[in-house]
C-alpha cells in the first residue's frame, strides 16, 4: 500500500516505514503530524475523490535539518559586476508511520467492482448485438442467393 501526498507545495510517493526530507513543519521532534493525501493505492484498489476525505496519512517528526550549501553567483564581464550569494533550505525529516483507508478503502473497492461489472455487460451486450447483426446480414445474403 502506497499514497501520494501533499506538503510544503510537493507531492510525495510515500509508504508505512519510510522516511523522507520535506520543507520545514511546525511541530516538534517526536510529534505526529498528519499529511494530506491525494491518492492511495492498495493492490488493485485506487481511493481517491470524496472516499479520500477519510483517508489519513500520519508521521512522526525525526528532527529538524538543513539542507546543503546551494551557492549562487552573479557575474557580468568588463563592468566590475560580481556578486556571491548561498541557501541553505530548512527541512524536516518525517517517517511515516500509518497509511489508513478508512471507510473510503471499501468505496473505492465498490467502484472498481462496478466499473468492471458494467465493463464486462458492456462487452457482453455488444457482442451479441454484432452477433445477431451478423446472422441477419447471413440470412439477407442467403435469401438473395437463392432468388
Amino acid at each position: 500500500m502506497y499514497a501520494i501526498v501533499k506538503t510544503g507545495g510537493k507531492q510525495y510517493r510515500v509508504e508505512e516505514g519510510q522516511w523522507l526530507l520535506v520543507e520545514r513543519l511546525r511541530a516538534q521532534d517526536g510529534e505526529t503530524v498528519s499529511l494530506t493525501p491525494l491518492l492511495l493505492v492498495d493492490g488493485d484498489t485506487i481511493v481517491d475523490g470524496e472516499a479520500l476525505s477519510k483517508a489519513t496519512v500520519s508521521a512522526t517528526v525525526l528532527g529538524h535539518e538543513r539542507g546543503p550549501k546551494l551557492r549562487i553567483v552573479k557575474f557580468k564581464p568588463k563592468r566590475g559586476y560580481k556578486r556571491r550569494n548561498g541557501h541553505r533550505q530548512e527541512l524536516t525529516r518525517i517517517q511515516v508511520a500509518k497509511i489508513d483507508a478508512g471507510a473510503g478503502k471499501r468505496a473505492g473497492t465498490a467502484k472498481a467492482t462496478s466499473t468492471a461489472k458494467a465493463t464486462s455487460t458492456a462487452k457482453a451486450t455488444s457482442t451479441a448485438k454484432a452477433t445477431s447483426t451478423a446472422k441477419a446480414t447471413n440470412t439477407a445474403e442467403e435469401a438473395q442467393d437463392g432468388a
